[in-house]
């Protein structure tokens, strides 16, 4: 019997109706890789702060921080987080000029960048200045827990400047997915809504 097409079915019909339909990826690999990071880093860092609260609330008297360390510099501090969520509020920004026009958001990516920058290099300015003053991460309880926790910290956003200057650099050349930017964002969004648990907790 012939096909409507006038011709006869070879084996490459038979093949083709075999074959099942390409899926549709509902969440791109890079960005279920990048949460399921984010969600081990939030257990880590959820750990590191119980342990600082169970810490410092067993401390005896004089024990957790020493009379002669400083007090860290929480109104200095505020500066250096208002840069990092001014930070994360335009990489939103970016996130929807790239859904219209990628081009668009290549500015506002770089000031996101900036931004970040900015906190890192004062948080590194303040703990040169407390370890100057003799608080160390063997002075005191308290200076263990502020140089791991902040320390940690510091690390996952100087990690997630690289991919936000390498989705940067790829949005310049037009080479940019959608994919790699949304886990580039989502890595950044975890450093930029954890700090401010981390300050509340640590410098108050």
């Amino acid at each position: 019997m012939r096909a409507a097409t006038g011709r006869l079915p070879g084996p490459m019909d038979a093949t083709a109706r075999a074959l099942p339909a390409p899926r549709r990826e509902v969440v791109p690999t890079s960005v279920l890789g990048m949460l399921l990071l984010v969600g081990a880093e939030v257990m880590f860092f959820a750990g590191l702060i119980s342990a600082f609260t169970i810490t410092q609330a067993g401390a005896r008297p004089g024990t957790w921080r020493l009379p002669s360390e400083p007090v860290l510099p929480a109104a200095a501090t505020a500066f250096n987080t208002t840069a990092l969520l001014a930070s994360g509020l335009l990489l939103v920004r970016a996130g929807r000029q790239y859904r219209r026009e990628p081009a668009s958001a290549t500015n506002t990516v770089l000031l996101a960048w900036v931004l970040g920058a900015v906190f890192v290099v004062l948080q590194g300015r303040e703990w040169i200045g407390l370890l100057g003053q003799g608080l160390t991460i063997r002075s005191s309880t308290l200076g263990s827990f502020f140089y791991l926790i902040v320390g940690a910290h510091g690390l996952h956003a100087a990690g997630a400047l690289v991919g936000l200057g390498v989705a940067w650099w790829r949005l310049r050349q037009g080479t940019l997915s959608p994919g790699f930017l949304l886990g580039a964002q989502t890595f950044w969004y975890f450093v930029v809504g954890v700090w401010p648990v981390i300050y509340g907790r640590v410098y108050f």
